[in-house]
């Protein structure tokens, strides 16, 4: 039953207009409904949004009604009849959530909250969740808008369909403006056409697990500290990352003539390392489950990168990153159920029934992914960083670094690269030159890198719909994306991809016990020509693969490089934090449970070692 109202809150979100915060809570505070209505009818059980007890002769039927009740009214008001519920998929939603009651017995126009009736039960259940959302510091009242006064861009619009940009800082965020249609990462028409900060307050948000102590001294929790700064402190870094990202999108074409190994034989194995500020991958010498190789999987380079920024964006069914962490988990459950893996709280003890596997573990998922949200936001609102198609734009419109008796010097230029980013001339500019077609532009900064978006509209069916790699201005730099989107409505600094998949990692790792998946590989196939909204792709199906949940994470946190969302500064400190949340979330979940927290199994001694220091620390 609460498998039946995940996949219902999924498909919500996936008609929903796109907030990743938003629905991070969604998610969290409907898992603790369906959670405290199945811990109604235990006597011992703890819950979370209050005490509401009642006995039945038929508990188990009992506990379905409670829930459905529970989970179909706090869905009615944040997608349909509250404040919030106001999003583009309302009407769908409504009809979808109604018939599912009925499908399953209920009838979904019963309200009352008096007496023990599973209904009712489940009806203050869903009162007592609704009561707290609308005092839990989210602005639920306001449909999440920004508190008046509060947020204001440093930096003017910068109107993406425009060559160059102006920045008055190019250390802090930039909003986008579009001529043409703006659209979110879901595909809704937004207005107006100019980007709003999404959420900067989200800090604010009451947290799962979290606590004051967890605060650092400027009140950010698990404070990471300012991220490099362009011409100030770690611009040598913030220049070199900026250069893999052009780098990343320099491989984006599948017709260039490299092949790699994307089985776990290559790819993989890194989830021990999570200080290790590299992308360098370790693979398996054999699978961890089984003692048997992976078979390679030699794919083209060009189609495995855009799939990775496509795939991890959203998810499978364009969910985002909270949703899509409730994918994966549903997914592995059906593969231990296949494998016939047994459901065991943390990989031990007694066997679980399904509702009871599946109430715990997406209560202990999603608590961890709210507070995901509330401390990767918290560093976005406070640091208040810029994307990198604002500052790619920018280092390239001043010129380059590397050379100060060269032409077009800058300091806060962007550095040459043979072969990757150039200084236009008349000789690469002459017929048969690498930046012919360039003429006239001699003096600017030229970077080898994704062209941008095809003409058209999805589905991209036609093998000629490939934009592929070229020598284009930096000033027309674009992350792979579409023009309708380009970059989300928030600043960069920390990755949200990377907090939310660090998160998701450490509570599949906790609640199964392991961080390997089922059987040790768990795949998802992408059909040729059929796999990709951006452009024509793959050029052959490929099979995401992935051994442990932390490769899985990885893999989610390396995408936004690819589709030139977020640079390594972003993304390594979204994964330290995803860490630290992750394991508060696990210790607090497992206290409601009844299930001892021995020391972290997933992660290495330098890992937990980081998060002794941080404890340390917040305790001095």
């Amino acid at each position: 039953m609460a498998r039946i109202w995940n996949e219902q809150l999924l498909h919500a979100i996936s008609i929903d207009t796109a907030r990743p915060t938003v629905h991070a809570r969604n998610l969290f505070h409907v898992s603790a409904a369906m959670f405290d209505a199945w811990s109604a009818y235990d006597p011992a059980g703890h819950q979370y949004f209050g005490a509401v007890k009642a006995a039945a002769a038929d508990t188990e039927a009992a506990r379905a009604e409670a829930i459905s009740y529970a989970a179909y009214n706090v869905l009615l008001h944040r997608f349909v009849t509250g404040p919030g519920g106001l999003g583009p998929g309302r009407s769908a939603t409504v009809v979808n959530i109604r018939d599912q009651m009925t499908a399953l017995g209920y009838d979904p126009d019963f309200t009352s909250q008096a007496g023990d009736s599973p209904a009712a039960v489940g009806n203050r259940i869903a009162q007592a969740v609704i009561d707290h959302g609308l005092a839990d510091g989210a602005n639920e009242a306001n449909r999440y808008a920004n508190p008046a006064g509060m947020y204001l861009p440093v930096n003017p619009p910068l109107t993406v369909e425009d060559v160059g940009v102006a920045m008055d800082d190019p250390n802090r965020w930039q909003p986008l403006n579009f001529r043409g249609d703006r659209i979110d990462q879901f595909g809704n028409t937004i207005l107006p056409s100019t980007q709003t900060n999404l959420t900067p307050y989200w800090g604010a948000v009451t947290p799962f697990s979290l606590t004051p102590a967890d605060r650092g001294p400027g009140g950010v929790y698990f404070d990471q500290g300012a991220p490099p700064r362009l011409g100030g402190a770690g611009d040598q870094a913030f220049k070199a990352n900026a250069v893999a990202m052009i780098r990343y999108s320099s491989q984006l074409d599948p017709g260039d003539g490299v092949v790699i190994d994307i089985s776990p034989a290559s790819r993989g194995n890194t989830f021990d390392a999570p200080l290790t500020e590299s992308y360098a991958q370790a693979g398996y010498a054999a699978n961890p489950v089984t003692g048997l190789p992976y078979q390679p999987q030699l794919v083209r380079r060009g189609d495995f990168g855009r799939v990775m920024a496509e795939f991890w964006a959203d998810g499978p069914h364009s969910t985002a990153p909270p949703g899509h962490w409730n994918e994966i988990r549903n997914d592995i459950t059906d593969q231990m159920e296949l494998l016939g893996v047994p459901k065991q709280m943390g990989g031990a003890g007694p066997t679980l029934t399904d509702v009871e596997w599946d109430v715990k573990s997406m209560f202990a998922l999603n608590g961890g992914l709210h507070d995901a949200a509330i401390a990767a936001w918290n560093h976005k609102g406070h640091y208040d960083t810029s994307r990198p198609i604002s500052f790619i734009r920018y280092m390239g419109s001043l010129g380059q670094s590397s050379d100060p008796g060269g032409p077009s010097y800058h300091p806060d230029g962007l550095p040459l690269e043979p072969g990757l980013i150039e200084v236009v001339t008349g000789e690469t500019t002459a017929a048969g030159g690498r930046h012919e077609g360039l003429a006239g532009h001699e003096g600017a900064i030229v970077v080898r890198a994704w062209r941008g978006p095809v003409e058209g509209t999805a589905p991209f069916d036609n093998p000629a719909d490939l934009s592929g790699v070229g020598w284009i201005l930096a000033e027309e730099w674009l992350p792979y994306q579409l023009s309708s989107f380009v970059t989300p409505p928030f600043p960069g600094y920390v990755s949200g991809h990377s907090t939310f998949s660090r998160v998701g990692a450490e509570l599949m790792t906790q609640l199964t016990g392991s961080p390997y998946v089922p059987g040790g590989l768990f795949e998802y196939e992408i059909p040729i020509g059929a796999g990709l909204n951006f452009e024509y792709g793959p050029i052959e199906s490929l099979r995401i693969q992935f051994a442990s949940y932390f490769d899985a994470a990885d893999m989610a946190a390396e995408s936004r490089l690819w589709g030139g969302i977020h640079p390594a500064q972003d993304d390594f400190t979204g994964r330290r934090i995803g860490q630290l949340v992750g394991a508060a979330a696990w210790e607090r979940a497992a206290s409601y449970f009844g299930v001892p927290v021995p020391e972290p199994a997933s992660v290495t001694l330098l890992a937990f070692a980081a998060s002794l220091v941080w404890r340390r620390h917040r305790s001095s």
